[in-house]
C-alpha cells in the first residue's frame, strides 16, 4: 500500500510540475504562449486559466493527501521485521576465565633443623 501512494505521489508531483509550467504569467494570454490570436489559444477564446487553476488546485489538494499519509504511515510501526518473531537472548553473567595452570614441581622435603 505505501508503495502505491508513493508511486502516486511522484506522479501528482510531475503533473503538478507539468501543469504549473503550461499556465502563463500575470497579464499573458494562454495564446500568446503558443504564438496564437486570443481566439486561437489552446483552451478556447475565455483562455485556460480557469481550467489550469483549478487542476492545479485539485493536483495540490491529492499531493497534500498523500503527502500525509506517507508521513502518517512512516510513523507507525508495520511489523515487517525479519527479527519479529525472534525473542531476545537472555541475560548471563560472564563467563569466568580460567586460571592457567601452574606447573607442579617435585615436592621437596623441607630441611631438617641441625642436631
Amino acid at each position: 500500500m505505501t508503495t502505491f501512494i508513493s508511486v502516486l505521489h511522484v506522479l501528482i508531483c510531475l503533473f503538478i510540475i507539468g501543469v504549473v509550467l503550461l499556465q502563463s504569467g500575470k497579464g499573458a494570454e494562454m495564446g500568446a504562449s503558443f504564438g496564437g490570436g486570443g481566439s486561437q489559444s489552446v483552451f478556447g477564446a475565455s483562455g485556460g486559466g480557469n481550467f489550469l487553476t483549478r487542476l492545479t488546485t485539485a493536483a495540490a489538494i491529492i499531493f497534500m493527501l498523500t503527502s500525509l499519509t506517507l508521513a502518517y504511515t512512516s510513523g507507525h510501526n508495520q511489523g515487517s521485521s525479519i527479527m519479529s518473531g525472534k525473542s531476545a537472548p537472555k541475560a548471563t553473567a560472564p563467563a569466568q576465565p580460567s586460571q592457567p595452570a601452574m606447573p607442579t614441581a617435585p615436592a621437596v622435603p623441607a630441611p631438617q633443623p641441625a642436631k
